[in-house]
């Protein structure tokens, strides 16, 4: 492994989805970045962050370039990982509605439901009060967005639907070092979700 730094190193999985948005808004928060492809550089990162795309397609992927096992381990031992959307449902240990052959890396005890809000045409946007990012409300980003339907006792819900007739359904959560949102807060401009996750990665450090 590397040795320890003040900027932490986190990786951005760059077999499909929204990766160059999340590098972007890394560095804004303090850390440095690198793309995650091969098991290789799975060792090499202090923080991993999984983003939007197609959860099957990346879970397909995620197996043949041999990263499953690799990144099961780290996540084993405590690395922190950051899930928007379609990493959202890669960090669950069950899928409500998942294909038959579908797999999941697990650690955050939540089942989650994929496609919750609806189809592409279904996708919004909402005001969302969390209160480890301060007063000012979080501009969320729903794009086919997952939900968590139950959540295990050790998971603390940062957010939940706010409006509407999904409101209650939790989109945030967090258990020990690993962070899930069914948003996309990468897409915004508001970098204070990222920088709440390079916080918990420089603690973990």
């Amino acid at each position: 492994m590397r040795a320890v730094t003040e900027q932490p190193l986190v990786g951005v999985l760059a077999v499909q989805g929204d990766v160059r948005e999340h590098l972007v808004a890394l560095e804004a928060a303090g850390a440095r970045t690198c793309t995650v492809r091969r098991p290789s550089e799975v060792a090499e990162i202090d923080a991993l962050v999984l983003p939007g795309g197609e959860s099957t397609t990346i879970d397909k992927l995620i197996r043949a370039f041999g990263l499953q096992g690799p990144l099961r381990e780290r996540i084993a031992g405590g690395m922190p990982v950051y899930g928007s959307c379609a990493g959202m449902i890669l960090l669950a240990d069950r899928i409500a509605d998942g294909r038959p052959d579908q797999e999941t890396l697990g650690g955050v005890d939540i089942t989650v439901r994929r496609n919750a809000f609806g189809r592409q045409v279904d996708s919004f946007e909402e005001d969302l009060h969390i209160r480890e990012l301060g007063g000012q409300p979080v501009r969320a980003v729903f794009i086919r967005a997952p939900w968590v339907e139950d959540a295990g006792e050790a998971v603390q819900v940062l957010a939940r639907v706010e409006h509407g007739p999904a409101a209650g359904r939790i989109v945030a959560a967090r258990q020990g070092n690993l962070l899930v949102t069914s948003f996309h807060p990468e897409v915004t401009g508001d970098h204070r979700f990222h920088a709440y996750f390079v916080d918990l990665v420089r603690r973990r450090r």
